[in-house]
């Protein structure tokens, strides 16, 4: 017998990807979908993709009692909703999985790099961090799951072996990334209409986005040392995909090329989600997949560490990494229900 899950914002991308995906699992059975502002609309009013595999259910309101007994509540709402839903929930349901920012930190953390206190601290510790090729352990032991940021886990795992094995220096860390309109989520706004975002490359967040913080404090349980990140975005006129390119000082001579991939592909080497490749990983590879593609360079003239990676930030980046977390969670295969192929063209 299936578990039974709701989404809660089943309206926007990611909670529209939760479904999707479900619509392949077969041990998790979506059940429940809420978005307030489209109470009564069929899931195929909305997504005519969805249509097929969720022909009868309707949208309704946010009411943690209507959610009683079910096994597992993945929350795709905006940031700061998931505080305010989640502790009538925990106590409701088995297993709640966060796809948002609100339980990834401790409440310092938080208050430093979302401007305001947490109005439910006390459950941050009954949270693990979704990441499971960096956090497996910690989330074997945990009910509850909050899912990373897309671009702090393009980020993490790109650079994760160089800081696990002391290649890297702590300090100076460097990371331009770029990614499609679909990381702003599906509301309206000026940078995501078609005639601004066509034909356009901007940066945003500069110097204090948000993800900074994530990136830093993951990078830090990696080193066991703080890491010092300077993280710059861009949004691209595409739809789905990061791609990442992060630098950093070698912490030891005799590095090159060669001796790094082999290192990567043996860090990797038991993660199923995770592509390590001698080519340059490209956004388009990883579409509609839950994979990960990273590379690593050397470069000598300018006594450099180059990590890229890529993703689609709304599978692995978002809704397909909370049901690996969950599948972990639950005693699945973490591959269950994911595609591990991205499509091409």
């Amino acid at each position: 017998m299936a578990y039974r899950a709701a989404i809660l914002g089943g309206s926007g991308y990611l909670g529209a990807e939760v479904l999707r995906l479900l619509a392949g699992h077969p041990e998790i059975e979506a059940v429940h979908v809420t978005a307030d502002a489209n109470v009564g609309a069929k899931v195929g009013d909305l997504f005519p993709s969805l249509s097929c595999a969720y022909p009868m259910l309707e949208y309704s309101a946010v009411e943690p009692a209507s959610l009683d007994g079910l096994d597992l509540v993945f929350v795709a709402l905006p940031h700061g909703e998931s505080q305010r839903v989640i502790p009538d929930l925990i106590s409701r349901v088995a297993h709640v999985v966060d796809l948002g920012a609100d339980f990834r930190h401790p409440e310092d953390t938080y208050i430093e790099w979302y401007g305001g206190k947490h109005s439910a601290p006390e459950l941050l510790t009954k949270f693990g961090y979704g990441l499971p090729e960096l956090y497996r352990d910690e989330l074997a032991g945990v009910a509850h799951v909050a899912a990373p940021g897309c671009y702090p886990t393009t980020t993490a795992l790109a650079l994760a072996p160089l800081f696990a094995n002391g290649l890297a220096e702590p300090n100076g860390v460097i990371v331009d990334a770029v990614s499609g309109v679909s990381g702003r989520g599906r509301g309206l706004s000026a940078p995501s209409l078609y005639s601004e975002a066509n034909e356009n490359v901007q940066a945003y967040g500069l110097l204090d986005h948000r993800h900074t913080g994530e990136i830093q404090q993951v990078l830090g349980k990696v080193a066991t040392d703080d890491v010092q990140v300077l993280f710059t975005p861009h949004l691209v006129p595409m739809t789905r995909g990061i791609l990442a390119t992060c630098y950093a000082r070698p912490a030891k001579r005799g590095l090159s090329t060669d001796a790094l991939l082999a290192l990567y592909r043996e860090h990797y080497s038991d993660e199923p989600f995770v592509v390590v490749s001698d080519g340059l990983p490209a956004t388009k590879a990883t579409l509609g997949s839950n994979s990960c593609h990273v590379t690593v360079r050397y470069d000598e003239r300018t006594n450099t560490l180059l990590a890229l990676g890529a993703l689609d930030n709304l599978v692995k980046g978002g809704s397909g990494q909370g049901i690996q977390a969950a599948n972990l969670v639950l005693g699945l295969p973490e591959t269950t229900g994911l595609p591990i192929v991205g499509m091409m063209p």
